[in-house]
């Protein structure tokens, strides 16, 4: 199972298109025919749990937060729909908003380096689909009660606390999670969270309740640092204040809203905005977060990081794996396939991780590999590092095959064609 297993990731560090999506098998005596069918087996294999998968990637998380994270490990929590509306062999797809919006709904919880901001490994995925939701976190396979967005999260967070890591766990979430319901309920269990606040949200601040862009207007601000912002070099400002949640939560029942009072919740309020040098404001970010003793600098930053798990959906889908064109039949399937191909992911960020001379030459080694262009001054891509490593295991292979004798036949045969 385990060598299967290990198969499996190598055959995923590709990037695929929509064409052909699936696995590309290493040029052993193994066919791309056997290779299809094993993969096959091994996801209907009922042994082959979402747990079981989730186990290196779980390792991998463990070890990273040690060795790249400072004081504390980020979790970044997302949701990515996937669209099936197309595939009518998975029958357990479903409408998840509109009429073409059919498929499955994908959450993630990605760790991240708290000193660079570097992807580490994917913490925990759920699934959900028509019959229910599959997650990497819970005992039973399928979950047939299908939560809100926040209520699943809050499922996988209780999850990820339990795992004992080695610094601090600090869960980062979009405006979704601007819930004081929720967040009372991360408070109250000492939960670390940073949350980017909706415009029409309030507070008290200095004994009055306003909302957090008005209190944003009130603020002074400091020059931090020099950020890309659609691909150009601008400036982020950051301003600070201490805030006191304390409105009511709105709990939906039985088809009725009712409101909750509960504790006050004391925190702060951080501002990020990105400037022109004219003085206009390109983006604004209000966050709130009770994490204390962290420069609120260093808390905007952080967040300015989130976008690191939509640079991993993307190379999921349409910039790698093409995961919108799996053919694989049911929920259960895809959810399996996306843990071995995560693990590949990790793969390829551990090479861009590393900071010895080394593994800076396999970077540039691997991108010339990929026959990729890179722009200007960027030196690699993690879709292009995956292409480039498969290329360079589907070479050991063939070195393995074959003698350096029969190789410069080989060789010299292919050039007879050139002409």
């Amino acid at each position: 199972m385990a060598k299967r297993y290990t198969q499996l990731v190598g055959e995923s560090l590709n990037t695929n298109d929509a064409l052909s999506s699936g696995l590309r098998p290493l040029p052993t005596e193994i066919t791309s025919f056997a290779s299809t069918q094993a993969a096959w087996r091994f996801y209907k294999n009922d042994s082959v749990t979402l747990q079981k998968l989730q186990e290196p990637l779980l390792q991998t998380a463990h070890d990273s937060s040690v060795t790249y994270c400072k004081d504390y490990a980020l979790i970044i929590h997302d949701w990515s729909r996937l669209n099936y509306r197309k595939h009518e062999s998975k029958l357990d797809k479903y409408q998840i908003s509109h009429e073409t919006d059919v498929g499955y709904d994908l959450q993630s919880s990605l760790l991240i380096s708290d000193k660079t901001g570097l992807p580490l490994a994917p913490v925990a995925q759920r699934l959900v689909t028509a019959n229910g939701s599959y997650s990497s976190y819970q005992n039973k396979e399928l979950d047939e009660t299908i939560a809100s967005h926040l209520d699943e999260v809050t499922t996988c967070i209780d999850y990820l606390e339990q795992q004992a890591f080695a610094k601090p766990l600090v869960h980062i979430i979009d405006r979704e999670s601007d819930s004081v319901g929720h967040l009372r309920q991360w408070q109250e269990k000492g939960y670390l969270w940073l949350i980017r606040a909706k415009d029409h949200t309030t507070v008290t601040f200095e004994e009055q309740t306003l909302t957090c862009p008005q209190i944003a207007n009130s603020l002074s601000f400091n020059k931090i640092r020099e950020v890309s912002y659609h691909g150009k070099p601008q400036w982020q400002w950051v301003a600070e204040a201490n805030i006191i949640i304390t409105r009511d939560a709105h709990v939906r029942k039985n088809q009725k809203k009712t409101t909750v009072a509960g504790k006050p919740v004391e925190a702060r309020l951080v501002v990020s905005r990105v400037m022109s040098d004219a003085g206009e404001i390109l983006a604004q970010w209000v966050l709130i977060t009770n994490v204390q003793g962290v420069d609120a600098s260093e808390i905007a930053l952080w967040y300015y990081w989130r976008w690191k798990i939509e640079s991993f959906f993307k190379l999921l889908k349409s910039a790698g794996q093409n995961l919108e064109s799996w053919q694989q039949e049911t929920g259960l399937a895809i959810a399996k396939r996306l843990l071995v191909v995560s693990m590949a992911c990790v793969t390829v960020w551990e090479i861009a991780a590393a900071e010895s001379e080394e593994a800076h030459s396999l970077c540039a080694f691997l991108i010339k590999l990929s026959g990729r262009q890179m722009k200007w001054g960027i030196k690699f891509t993690n879709p292009a590092l995956l292409a480039g490593l498969w290329v360079f295991l589907s070479m050991l292979e063939v070195m393995e095959s074959y003698s350096p004798e029969e190789l410069a036949v080989l060789r010299k045969t292919a050039k007879s064609f050139f002409g």
